[in-house]
């Protein structure tokens, strides 16, 4: 028997904004533990530290088998990560970064919205 979870279906809407709550928990969380790093202190990578936990609990909030759950977010990530750095850390990003996030972002659509079949056990 298939579970509805296992059939492909598109995402729900929860789990768009699941994923971008945990993007924006990642990368924050990323950014915060780079910057202690490199001069600030050891209380900034230890807000990072937590940030990241917190985008742990939050991305599994959805129910979905892990291989399935974690191939489609890392498409919502890489998006996340690669506007964060353009837009917020004003970064240039050269084309075949776009066109990595491209594939990353149809790698992602093809885990989502392949057919799912488990083997029994």
């Amino acid at each position: 028997m298939v579970r509805s979870e296992e059939r492909a279906f598109p995402m729900p809407l929860f789990a768009w904004l699941v994923f971008c709550v945990a993007a924006t928990l990642e990368v924050g969380g990323d950014a915060l533990i780079r910057k202690g790093l490199r001069g600030s202190s050891l209380a900034v990578v230890a807000v990072g530290l937590v940030t990241v936990a917190l985008y742990g609990l939050v991305v599994n909030i959805v129910t979905w088998d892990f291989s399935k759950l974690l191939g489609v977010y890392v498409a919502v990530f890489a998006l996340f990560s690669v506007l964060y750095g353009r837009f917020l850390l004003k970064e240039s990003v050269p084309v075949s970064t776009w066109f990595g996030l491209m594939l990353i972002i149809v790698g992602g659509l093809v885990i989502q919205f392949g057919t799912y079949r488990s083997t029994p056990r």
